[in-house]
């Protein structure tokens, strides 16, 4: 699954799980796949940030060497 199909699922639980109107037992499991989308979900974020992160750096590393005037 994408990113974005994970949220989307991720979502869905969230809005069923908030209705309140499931039995304990099919709670306990979309909560249980929730959190399975939720990690999914954050090691993706983490690993865009490093990518964003070592963008970013590689720039400031260019914008530096442009500025030696030695």
């Amino acid at each position: 699954m994408t990113f974005e199909e994970q949220l989307k699922q991720l979502e869905t639980i969230v809005e069923r799980l908030e209705r309140g109107d499931l039995p304990l037992e099919e709670s306990l499991a979309l909560f249980e796949q929730g959190v399975g989308f939720s990690e999914s979900c954050k090691r993706e974020l983490d690993a865009a940030e490093g990518k964003v992160q070592v963008l970013l750096q590689r720039g400031r590393e260019r914008v530096a060497e442009d500025l030696d005037l030695t």
